[in-house]
Parts: C-alpha cells; sequence; structure tokens
C-alpha cells in the first residue's frame, strides 16, 4: 500500500508505464512524450524525497519490504549459523542471532526481526521481544567476548514487549542486564538501526561503540504515537510529535546520539533491498577496521566515554 505523500509519483509511473504499452502495442512513436514526463517524474522524486518530515520518514521505517534482519544476514553475510534459546525460559522469534562470516571475518550478530507477512509478524510479535530475546542476545555477548569475536547488533523494534506476561518475567530488568552487559563487552561493538529504534527495547542491545543509523530510520525514547497519547491526549498528534522528539537520522547525528549515516536507495530501503543491504555491509566493514586496532581495554572505554559524553554540551 503507498505512502499518502508518494501517490503523486506512483501515479506519475504508472502513466508512463502506460504511455510504453501505448507505444509497443500500436507502433505510435511516443518517446518525446515519454521523456517529458520522465523529467516531470525526476523533478517530483527530488522534491518529495528530498524534503521529507520526521513523520514521513517514520513511515518510510515502517514500509512493508524493508530489509530486516535475517534479510542482511542473508545478503550481506555468509555461512550465518542461528543459535536459539535463553538457557532458562524459551526461544524469543523476535531476536535472532548467532555465528556469521563478514568478508572471511568471524563475527556474533544479533537483532530484532519483524514477520514479511502478517502470519510471520504474528510468530516474531512484530519484532517485540519479551525477556527470553534479551537473555538470548546476552549469551550472545558472552559468546562475543570469549571467542574475541566482534558483535554486530540490528535493531528494528518498535520497544520491547510491555505485556504482562513480559512483566512477570523481569522485563525492566532484563533490559538494564542487556544494556550493562553489553557496555562491558571487550570486543569491538557495532549497532545499526535498521528501521525503528524504540525505548529500551532498542537501547538494550545498542550499546556499542560506534552506532550507525540508516536514512530513513528512527531511534527515540518513545514512538511518536505514544508521545502524542500523553501531551496531546490524541495519538493522531504524532506527526508533530515526530518532529518535537528529533527522532531522524539528520537530528540524531547533529546531537552525536549517532555516529553515521548509512544511505539508502531513492524513496527508502524498500525501493531496492539489495542496494540498500550494500550499503550496510560497506558501512560495518569501513566501522569495524576503525576499531581493529583498539584494544579490550581501550574498546571498553571507548564505550564508556561515548556514552558518557551523551547530553553534555560546553558552555559557550
Amino acid at each position: 500500500m503507498p505512502l499518502e505523500f508518494e501517490k503523486p509519483i506512483l501515479e506519475l509511473e504508472k502513466r508512463i508505464a502506460e504511455l510504453r504499452e501505448t507505444a509497443r502495442t500500436t507502433g505510435v512513436d511516443l518517446e518525446a512524450e515519454i521523456r517529458l514526463l520522465e523529467e516531470r517524474l525526476a523533478r517530483l522524486k527530488e522534491e518529495v524525497y528530498g524534503s521529507l518530515t520526521a513523520w514521513q520518514r517514520v513511515q518510510l521505517a515502517r514500509a512493508p519490504g524493508r530489509p530486516t534482519t535475517l534479510d542482511v544476514l542473508e545478503k550481506a553475510f555468509q555461512d550465518f549459523l542461528e543459535l536459539h534459546g535463553d538457557r532458562a525460559f524459551a526461544d524469543d522469534p523476535a531476536i535472532v542471532g548467532g555465528l556469521a562470516y563478514l568478508e572471511g571475518q568471524k563475527v556474533v550478530v544479533v537483532g530484532h526481526q519483524k514477520g514479511r507477512d502478517t502470519k510471520e509478524n504474528l510468530h516474531r510479535n512484530f519484532g517485540m521481544p519479551h525477556p527470553e530475546g534479551y537473555r538470548k542476545a546476552m549469551r550472545l555477548m558472552d559468546l562475543a567476548d570469549r571467542f574475541g569475536y566482534p558483535f554486530l547488533s540490528f535493531i528494528d523494534t518498535p520497544g520491547a514487549y510491555p505485556g504482562v506476561s513480559a512483566e512477570e518475567r523481569g522485563q525492566a530488568w532484563v533490559i538494564a542486564q542487556s544494556i550493562q552487559r553489553m557496555s562491558r563487552l571487550k570486543v569491538p561493538a557495532v549497532a545499526l538501526i535498521l528501521g525503528e529504534g524504540g525505548s529500551g527495547g532498542a537501547l538494550a542491545i545498542g550499546v556499542a561503540n560506534r552506532v550507525l543509523i540508516m536514512e530513513n530510520a528512527w531511534y527515540s525514547v518513545i514512538s511518536p504515537e505514544s508521545c502524542a497519547a500523553i501531551l496531546w491526549r490524541d495519538a493522531k498528534e504524532a506527526p508533530k510529535a515526530a518532529e518535537a522528539l528529533k527522532l531522524t537520522a539528520r537530528d540524531l547525528l547533529a546531537h552525536k546520539v549517532v555516529d553515521a549515516i548509512v544511505p539508502e536507495p531513492e524513496g527508502g530501503a524498500h525501493k531496492d533491498p539489495l542496494k540498500a543491504i550494500h550499503n550496510i555491509k560497506e558501512a560495518l566493514l569501513k566501522t569495524l577496521e576503525e576499531l581493529k586496532g583498539l584494544s579490550p581495554e581501550e574498546l571498553y572505554q571507548d564505550r564508556y566515554r561515548r556514552f558518557r559524553t551523551l547530553g553534555a554540551y560546553a558552555e559557550s
């Protein structure tokens, strides 16, 4: 289903396709008309995608077809071996992880996993983990430290599951444990926000030496809808909340909450997932190379300094 602000683009693309089909079936030369429409389409795309609002970027971050963690692991990594369970309660499908190779380099990977359709979304709980998901993530953090493999995390969640069952099993406590455990890693840690980065559910696997974000992803203490419901008593004020939260990639980079923005294809990562995944792979390789020479203690101190300076501004 097209997003509202994309409808003029889709209508123009449809018109061009119709003209091409007419030219093919009738033999009439319509190349001049088609060229004019293509030029208009290019200008329209530049105008629309070059001035996206915060709320429009939130919508792109949620677009169906956007690469998920498993998509990235399948296309950018080699020999991914998924590990299941937290060795305490159950396996949480909302978080996946295991061992893999990235251009010959052994790494440990963890990430939120949304579904590709309604059935899988129900199975994955829409990417909202239970406590056992974060315990699985911590188990993999232990594995990374034990064998000295870099730890990579992929964030894409509206937030940790807030239901009674999760609270009964210590959701808040487990998130705090995961934040603490990741902060103490002695190996290079890189986090990438693929789509949605909501609240503690995202931060639980986001305490990395370097935090990257996709161009149209968002990262915030709360979703725009929840923020609007609290401040204005109306979730329909989400666009206003999105602007106020400063949750876009550019805002986050300006405030040094993230370290780099990974570019997306025109119109969003869902328009060309393979190109988006290629950009992700290149960004990960570059970032790991930057961290390569640091000792375990230097990595620990680097991560400590990074998060201690968040929100600290020098007086002018």
